[in-house]
């Protein structure tokens, strides 16, 4: 985990003075994949369109700041896969999140939402705990999400940041033990890039950079996440339930040092 996190951080420079972002590191900029390649993964092997990952994503995203995608991991072709990585080539930013799963995690098949800054390929990466790797890639039409407007103006952002809620489903997976939840944090996510439409400044930067979801002492997932995740963070995801009395918990910290937390019971029944 540890040189999976050092190999990321190869991709991040320091960015303009105006907004405070990250750079790519680009050596192709018609085709950034051979340099994410090399960046991220050390130019591994990967293994691509196997079946062992499936990733859904409109062909033309509604909005290119809120665009959905869904990930499903094949339970039967790998039974503990380590990390999911969430590419998109052709964003400022182009690792928009990567997940870590541990043992409270259920069937692998996790949505959440992200920003698109120009027509590309989105990649979803997983690596096995033997460190293989597998690859599922996606086009997407869209432009413009990673500057698009602020959907809040910036006091209603600040008076309603740091709520989480946490929405329970049960039912629709294969495994019986396994349950679906989405966590929702009220967080603004300013990419920098975008523009206070008032004063004609940029918005600084400032965003979730880290989640970590467990079932009672049992890690979920952990996530390390940037500027290519949409405005209110949102993840659906999956976890194993041991039965009454599990909690979840939620910790959530942004840019400018903010810890946010939340718990709740696991409940019974289709939807609380």
């Amino acid at each position: 985990m540890t040189e999976l996190i050092a190999r990321r951080s190869v991709l991040y420079l320091v960015g303009a003075a105006i907004t405070g972002l990250p750079v790519t590191l680009a050596r192709a900029e018609d085709d950034p994949w051979p340099g994410l390649h090399q960046d991220v993964f050390r130019n591994r092997p990967i293994s691509e369109e196997d079946g062992l990952v499936t990733l859904e994503a409109p062909i033309r995203a509604e909005d290119a700041a809120l665009v959905p995608l869904t990930v499903k991991v094949d339970r039967d072709k790998l039974s503990a896969p380590l990390t999911l990585t969430l590419l998109i080539d052709k964003n400022p930013a182009p690792v928009a999140a990567t997940f870590f799963f541990g043992e409270g995690s259920g069937e692998i098949v996790l949505s959440t939402r992200v920003r698109i800054d120009a027509y590309s390929n989105v990649r979803a990466v997983v690596e096995t705990s033997a460190g293989a790797l597998s690859m599922t890639t996606k086009y997407v039409k869209a432009s413009g999400g990673c500057s698009a407007p602020a959907l809040k103006d910036a006091e209603l952002a600040d008076a309603e940041l740091g709520k989480m809620q946490l929405r329970q489903f049960e039912g629709g997976l294969p495994a019986s033990t396994s349950r679906e939840a989405q966590l929702m944090i009220r967080h603004p996510n300013y990419s920098g890039l975008q523009m206070n439409q008032l004063t004609g400044y940029y918005i600084p930067a400032k965003f979730i950079t880290d989640v970590e979801v467990k079932r009672g002492d049992a890690l979920v997932f952990r996530m390390e996440g940037g500027i290519s995740l949409s405005a209110d963070p949102n993840i659906r995801f999956t976890f194993r339930s041991t039965g009454p009395g599990d909690v979840l918990s939620a910790v959530a910290k942004d840019t400018d040092g903010r810890v946010l937390r939340g718990s709740w019971p696991v409940k019974s029944g289709k939807e609380s």
